[in-house]
């Protein structure tokens, strides 16, 4: 074999014996220079039988995309295939390369790059440019990765965290994630009810079982899925979702009171300007050094801030110590203190007054999401990675493509059989 025919082998790592390359020239198609190697594909046997007694019939010409490293100089492989005839069963065949599928002219090598680069934050566009070809052949390559994602209904873990997300269409998707792990457990396209009950009806009960806690914010109905689903399961309320909804209702109440005043006035600029400072903890505001602002003209530090405005109105002022003293108690985890405070008879602004009744109503499992070390801060974290999925994509039409990209971006598929995987339609 012809020094020429290894070097080329060693150039474009190619290790198939029934390959001989002959000869390379550059060519422009499509006014853009490409690289064009000549190859042919040998028959060594008959694929039926095993017989090498074979009559050759020509040969069938496919121009094969291979992969390279310089995207603006493409690499063609001319391959000859040989055509041949048995003569002892008298079955024809053509020759075949695990190079290329049959009837396909993109390589294989091409299709696992597409694969890996789907697995990077990036669009079908640009991986499509780099590799050299089309939209299509990426979306096919993305599409034949997902019927590799098989669920088992044997095993749950024993913490799961459970939220939505808006996806196709801006409708609402459900997704379930590992809460020890952080492993994406099962993502559905809706998150209606009687889906959720139809999806984990199918787990064993040995499973179902298994599940400990499960961590949600305050959608009443994943609670009926949760005790219909999971017999031994705690309900945890996220810690995030129970301060944001205390701060948003103290926001309004300040907006309300705010709205009281004249806007020259100075308890209105102390209640507008630095309504930031009235959602930080008060442990973290500035109470040293005080700063001019010309919009209440007066020097004074954040803490000062902060108090002479709170002491604008009573309400204002009990709901503020009640939002501080509940945000100190879920971080140190106290329930009794917790329990005093939902069930508080100061005066406080309505909007605050009915987050402490929803909190009342949900008392079991507001008290376990300050007492477990169980959130979905993680849960949260993976939506954000899934927004910006999407934002790179300009969005998805298509469910099953989203849902492919997601498991890829996170390393979930583990290739086992390449050659299933990369058939083409």
């Amino acid at each position: 074999m012809s020094s020429l025919n290894h070097c080329i082998k060693f150039e474009l790592d190619i290790k198939d014996e029934n390959i001989v390359f002959k000869d390379y020239f550059y060519k422009s198609i499509k006014l853009q220079k490409h690289k064009i190697y000549e190859a042919e594909l040998i028959q060594p046997a008959c694929p039926f039988c095993g017989s090498l007694d074979l009559l050759h019939n020509g040969h069938l010409i496919a121009n094969i995309r291979y992969p390279t490293a310089n995207a603006s100089l493409p690499v063609i492989i001319r391959l000859a295939k040989q055509r041949v005839k048995c003569r002892d069963c008298d079955h024809w065949s053509m020759a075949q390369s695990e190079l290329v599928n049959k009837y396909c002219s993109i390589s294989n090598a091409s299709k696992l790059k597409v694969l890996s680069a789907l697995t990077e934050d990036r669009s079908m566009t640009s991986i499509a440019r780099e590799n050299n070809v089309s939209i299509n052949t990426v979306q096919r390559v993305l599409g034949n990765c997902s019927h590799r994602f098989i669920d088992s209904y044997e095993y749950l873990p024993a913490h799961l965290a459970f939220d939505e997300f808006k996806g196709v269409d801006r409708q609402l998707h459900f997704i379930c994630l590992d809460g020890d792990s952080h492993q994406v457990v099962q993502i559905l396209r809706t998150r209606y009810k009687k889906t959720l009950l139809k999806y984990f009806g199918r787990f064993s009960p040995q499973a179902r079982a298994n599940v400990k806690t499960v961590t949600m914010d305050l959608n009443f109905y994943y609670q009926d899925i949760v005790r219909a689903c999971f017999p031994n399961a705690q309900i945890v309320i996220d810690r995030f979702h129970m301060i944001q909804m205390l701060t948003h209702s103290f926001n309004s109440l300040r907006v309300q009171v705010m709205k009281t005043f004249d806007k020259r006035s100075r308890q209105y600029q102390l209640l507008k300007s630095p309504w930031k400072l009235y959602l930080k903890k008060f442990d973290e505001l500035e109470k040293a050094h005080p700063r001019y602002n010309w919009h209440y003209k007066d020097c004074l530090t954040q803490a000062q801030v902060v108090m002479e405005g709170i002491n604008t109105s009573t309400t204002l002022e009990n709901s503020y110590n009640l939002m501080q003293s509940f945000i100190q108690a879920v971080e140190t985890g106290n329930t009794h203190e917790l329990k005093s405070l939902i069930n508080c008879q100061d005066q406080i602004g309505t909007l605050m007054h009915k987050t402490l009744l929803t909190f009342k109503h949900n008392l079991t499992a507001v008290l376990n999401g300050a007492a477990l070390p169980y959130s979905n801060g993680c849960l949260e974290g993976f939506n954000r990675k899934i927004k910006q999925i999407e934002r790179t994509a300009f969005g998805y039409s298509n469910f099953i493509n989203l849902l492919t990209r997601i498991r890829l971006e996170e390393n979930q598929y583990k290739e086992k059989e390449p050659n299933s995987l990369l058939m083409t339609a």
